[in-house]
């Protein structure tokens, strides 16, 4: 038995998760609705306030999709309670970002015109300071995935650390080139 699968998932107060027969689970909370449809062959029952998942043999596949899909609903019955934040550092001389009518990012970040991107549908930036990005969400997936796209932008270089980077990520510096003597 999965030991992440075979856990059951306790929905708190506010959180309401409806499986179809279709294998279609919708979770709604006080942030939001997710919805995710599971393989058919992975049972979900919904009831007394838990989740639990279950699979129809130890096959390989079973087993993965088992662990996997109890990874997901727990994901999303976390996103619409507390929701899914990641912070971006960006270091370097004149590097900046700013926002550009709530639904663009603009980076500064060392070419010769700014990068703008569009923010996607429910997710909210917020910019404290011209070095720093907050991403704020309801889907793992989507913080997770639009604050790789941004990082991708201009990743840290291992010379000077210039570039975006991760909250707490570590950087590994190189030495310079030096003189022959």
């Amino acid at each position: 038995m999965s030991r992440i699968g075979r856990k059951t998932i306790i929905l708190p107060v506010g959180v309401t998760c409806i499986v179809d027969e279709h294998n279609h689970a919708t979770v709604k909370g006080p942030k939001g609705v997710l919805e995710f449809t599971f393989h058919h062959d992975i049972t979900v029952v919904s009831a007394n306030n838990e989740i639990s998942v279950t699979r129809p043999s130890d096959s390989l596949q079973h087993r993965a999709l088992h662990g996997t899909t109890r990874a997901l609903l727990n994901n999303m019955v976390t996103g619409v309670t507390q929701g899914y934040h990641k912070i971006l550092d960006i270091k370097g001389v004149g590097y900046r970002a700013s926002l550009k009518d709530s639904k663009t990012l603009v980076l500064a970040v060392g070419y010769s015109t700014p990068v703008e991107m569009m923010i996607p549908e429910g997710l909210t930036i917020e910019i404290p300071l011209n070095t720093e990005i907050h991403i704020n969400g309801i889907d793992k997936q989507m913080v997770g995935e639009f604050a790789a796209t941004i990082r991708k932008v201009r990743q840290p270089e291992p010379y000077l650390g210039k570039g975006i980077r991760y909250r707490g990520e570590f950087v590994r510096h190189k030495e310079g080139k030096t003189a022959k003597k």
